[in-house]
């Protein structure tokens, strides 16, 4: 879960929205007691903190010490002000980014994304060019995958969209975002039934019955679980 701490509503009824998107869940807040609460009741369930550093009722500078004594949990600053000693004390608790208002959403969701991947959230274990899922590992050296140490016999797209999944692991992939992902590149056309074959294909080398690995999400795409 994404905590927002915004107290204007327009900005944080957009990060939001866009985060929703992107498949991720979003408690949003106004105010530094409400964050609070959710911090101490909830600790567990926060993955990612987006904090203003104004509040009506304290600062976010008050929030991000609170978070990091109690959990290893990444951090972006919003700031209406990007002077130096602002970014500074920021990054010395423990922030890993900061973002100056008026800031482009697709600018906070690409930084987002960068900072998920050093803290590895994908819930996955990366070791060298080696990503293990469960029992599956996928090489990246090789471009193989195995089930349980045994070979599993992708073909070239079944490969990409596998890879597209992974490295967006926990997040809801539209379908236009799959295919941009499979896209292949001899310039063989891709089209949206194509992909729902592949998708079939893909969990029936890779799932073990009863255990689901790509989950479908009505109305919106796929997850890898």
């Amino acid at each position: 879960m994404f905590l927002v701490l915004e107290d204007d509503a327009t900005i944080g009824c957009g990060i939001e929205y866009s985060l929703n998107q992107e498949g991720f869940a979003v408690d949003v807040c106004q105010d530094c007691k409400s964050a609070m609460k959710i911090i101490e009741n909830n600790i567990q369930d926060i993955d990612f903190a987006i904090l203003d550093l104004t509040l009506p009722d304290g600062s976010g500078y008050d929030i991000c010490r609170k978070i990091k004594s109690q959990a290893d949990i990444p951090v972006i600053f919003l700031t209406a002000c990007d002077e130096e000693v602002n970014v500074v004390m920021g990054l010395d608790m423990g922030a890993d980014d900061y973002i100056t208002k008026p800031f482009r959403v697709r600018e906070l969701i690409s930084r987002i994304k960068s900072i998920l991947r050093r803290y590895d959230r994908t819930g996955s274990t990366n070791s060298g060019n080696k990503i293990q899922i469960n029992d599956i590992t996928l090489d990246l050296t090789s471009a193989k995958v195995y089930k349980s140490g045994r070979e599993i016999e992708l073909t070239a797209l079944e490969y990409r969209l596998f890879l597209t999944f992974v490295n967006n692991r926990g997040q809801v992939l539209s379908r236009n975002q799959l295919l941009s992902g499979i896209w292949d590149m001899s310039g063989d056309y891709v089209n949206d039934n194509t992909l729902t074959v592949y998708i079939k294909r893909l969990r029936g080398k890779l799932e073990t019955d009863g255990t689901e690995l790509i989950e479908t999400v009505r109305g919106r795409g796929y997850r890898l679980l």
